[in-house]
């Protein structure tokens, strides 16, 4: 009859193993996105590229979360809150020449959880009096059935 003998672990080793699998849950917990709510999202985001285009801040804020919880984040810091968000936008694009023509691209999203989908993309803006690029950053909340952006991080090329 052959026994088995039973090693303990070192704690190095025990506290490693803890570690890679936590790690791995994370990454695994981490899913693709449906094609539904990729959809719902992407119906959302080139709503808001064409409503920019027409001028209509306001209609291209009905893709924002209407709440003091939504943050907007660029060069100047963070803004909390959707009326603030709002204003930002208009203080800074007063007029159609600052505005321009908007053009988004999806490079990648990402669910964290079924109501939560992270985005990554850039965009372009064609203006007369130069224009202007960058990438974001949006997160996505599902609230009563429709997505909105909670979390909006927006960086500028040099």
């Amino acid at each position: 009859m052959r026994v088995l003998h039973y090693k303990r672990l070192p704690l190095k080793t025990f506290c490693f193993s803890v570690f890679f699998l936590l790690l791995t849950l994370t990454v695994v917990a981490q899913k693709k996105v449906s094609i539904a709510d990729s959809l719902a999202i992407t119906k959302v985001l080139f709503e808001q590229q064409a409503d920019w285009n027409r001028g209509a801040i306001d209609a291209f804020m009905d893709g924002y979360f209407k709440s003091e919880q939504l943050v907007f984040s660029g060069a100047s810091g963070p803004i909390y809150g959707w009326e603030a968000t709002r204003q930002r936008y208009h203080n800074t694009y007063s007029n159609r020449t600052l505005m321009g023509t908007l053009e988004f691209k999806v490079l990648d999203l990402l669910a964290l959880s079924p109501k939560v989908i992270q985005m990554q993309g850039s965009y372009h803006l064609t203006r007369t009096i130069g224009d202007s690029a960058g990438y974001f950053t949006l997160i996505w909340l599902k609230v009563k059935k429709q997505w909105r952006i909670i979390s909006d991080h927006t960086s500028a090329l040099p």
